[in-house]
């Protein structure tokens, strides 16, 4: 694992909580929404995806922080943008609404090629964004996680629209 992993890792875990097992929430379920297993989810770790190979209830932090490493934060290749901050924003939404469209909003914000994929041309655009533009990009791209979560929430009200006050304190609160 990497220093800066090392660094934003609790903010996500603080972010994820505890264990629950609310029978309302899709995630919690192994098998099939209400036709599985009602199995919960630990530090963000859902049942739906992992249950089947992992004892949720009694994950461990250790193994939570390598599943994050694993299949989030080293996929994601953030580690060229000089910002930790960003670093941070971009892997939070990666975790809560997926990997691709996370860096798809950054690709967008900075006027990049599209691709869902950071890498060399996503890290310089995203690096020299308060020159070329002039404003803030973590404060940017905060505010293009809200705009997200709130067309969620009005599209879909029905199932996101209870999430989109715990979505905001979430970016409003993701910081090093």
């Amino acid at each position: 694992m990497t220093k800066l992993f090392e660094k934003i890792i609790p903010v996500i875990l603080n972010n994820e909580g505890g264990y629950q097992k609310i029978a309302s929430d899709p995630g919690n379920w192994v098998g099939g929404y209400k036709t599985g297993e009602l199995v919960g989810t630990k530090y963000g770790i859902a049942g739906k995806f992992w249950g089947k190979q992992y004892d949720i209830p009694n994950l461990t932090l250790q193994q939570a922080s390598d599943i994050y490493y694993r299949h989030y934060y080293r996929p994601m290749n953030l580690e060229g943008l000089k910002s930790n901050e960003l670093v941070l924003q971009v892997f939070d939404m990666g975790i809560n609404a997926g990997k691709r469209l996370a860096i798809r909003k950054l690709q967008q914000l900075i006027g990049a090629e599209v691709d869902g994929y950071c890498g060399s041309e996503t890290w310089a655009m995203a690096n020299d964004y308060h020159i070329n533009v002039g404003r803030d990009l973590v404060k940017d791209y905060k505010h293009a996680r809200i705009v997200y979560y709130e067309y969620l929430a009005d599209k879909y009200p029905e199932r996101y629209g209870a999430w989109i006050n715990g979505w905001k304190r979430r970016v409003a609160h993701t910081k090093l």
